[in-house]
């Protein structure tokens, strides 16, 4: 199928930050497969996580217990605000997870009519239907949903049309606690306790997708641990595996006591495979010093960023948090994307005119200069 353009840049292997074309070509990789390779290409933690247990069992279904599963949802109950976890495959599996929670624990309070979830606006929460239409960006539900789907948005940033959007059928609210598609907005701290406090005055869930500023990328594991609130439910995929697909829907022991056996179900989730690769990366990021240094090369690159921001009329502002950062653009960001690509720098494609930079979070201090020192050439010759 055609729903991936024509690309033709390829890689053969990748070490660390960087990528390697089959002539050898190096590329500086602040991209990270769309903010999955956590630890960056090839680390030696998830190799060995992956061998060891690809000699042992990859596959039985939930059908029977899987020790690594019930590992990692220990681990991350004690880490987050959860009580449950389900794993899944995927970020939109983990969001639509989250959905049924939401609606289901209403349906359990007896309250049938409430099925609706508010989203804020330019969000983005996955490809499959109901994600879709949560967002209702019309690039991505144009030919494919018909009729209404239960959900509803309000503008980012603006409470009183979040208070306005609520009605009786409302069941949740979901925001992305750092926007990726939307252009690296991040959400302050006083809207996302506004959000909780509408929350908890309406009995409606207040759910995060944090599916790709979570698991270190902001600074701390999850995102929302740095603005004084906690969340009922929470999406996490992508960096979680490392590059292993795997997804998770965190969530208290209120929303999830309803969700009784036979209520939702994967094949594939929480295989011991994916299990395995994600409690190595967890392993990882919660080792002593590793979020400090992404913190401290998140300062420096934010810190080079609006330098440049300065220098060039290409560049409108840096905003983001911790290594989910986005360039804000004057000129075409799709060009700027080329360009940095052309001198061997990968970077994403964002909303609102911007690009992504989303190094692996064991990037160093050389890596982020090298970054901006291309950034810096390649706007330099941008005439």
């Amino acid at each position: 199928m055609q729903n991936y353009g024509a690309p033709e840049l390829e890689f053969d292997h990748g070490e660390g930050t960087y990528l390697y074309t089959n002539a050898g070509e190096r590329y500086l990789d602040f991209g990270a497969g769309i903010a999955v390779n956590s630890l960056g290409h090839c680390h030696p933690a998830l190799i060995k996580a992956l061998n060891d247990q690809a000699h042992k069992v990859w596959h039985t279904s939930n059908l029977y217990r899987i020790p690594q599963s019930e590992k990692l949802a220990a681990r991350l109950a004690q880490l987050t605000f959860a009580d449950r976890v389900f794993f899944c495959n995927s970020g939109t599996e983990a969001v639509e997870a989250g959905f049924k929670l939401i609606r289901r624990y209403q349906h359990a309070q007896g309250n049938h009519q409430r099925k609706r979830i508010i989203a804020l606006g330019e969000a983005f929460h996955g490809r499959t239907l109901a994600p879709i239409a949560a967002a209702a960006n019309p690039t991505h539900t144009d030919g494919f949903l018909v009729g209404d789907s239960g959900f509803d948005q309000a503008p980012w940033g603006d409470i009183d049309a979040v208070r306005r959007a609520i009605t009786v059928e409302t069941a949740g609210i979901i925001i992305e606690p750092v926007q990726g598609e939307g252009g690296i907005r991040v959400a302050s701290e006083e809207f996302m306790g506004q959000l909780r406090q509408l929350c908890d005055d309406n009995d409606l869930a207040l759910m995060l997708d944090e599916v790709q500023c979570g698991i270190g990328r902001s600074g701390t594991l999850y995102a929302y641990q740095q603005m004084g609130i906690s969340p009922d439910v929470l999406a996490s995929a992508k960096g979680l595996g490392g590059g292993f697909p795997v997804g998770a829907c965190l969530t208290t022991e209120k929303f999830a006591s309803p969700m009784t056996a036979g209520s939702h179900g994967s094949t594939f989730g929480g295989n011991p495979l994916a299990m395995a690769v994600a409690n190595a990366v967890l392993d990882e990021v919660t080792s002593p010093g590793f979020l400090d240094n992404v913190n401290a090369r998140a300062a420096q690159l934010h810190s080079g960023l609006a330098a440049l921001v300065e220098q060039s009329p290409h560049l409108q502002s840096v905003q983001g948090l911790g290594l989910m950062v986005g360039l804000m653009c004057n000129s075409d960001a799709a060009e700027l994307n080329k360009r940095l690509q052309a001198a061997g720098m990968l970077v994403v494609k964002a909303g609102r005119n911007s690009v992504r930079l989303l190094p692996p979070l064991t990037v160093n201090e050389a890596e982020v200069n090298q970054a901006l020192e291309i950034l810096s050439e390649v706007l330099s010759a941008w005439q």
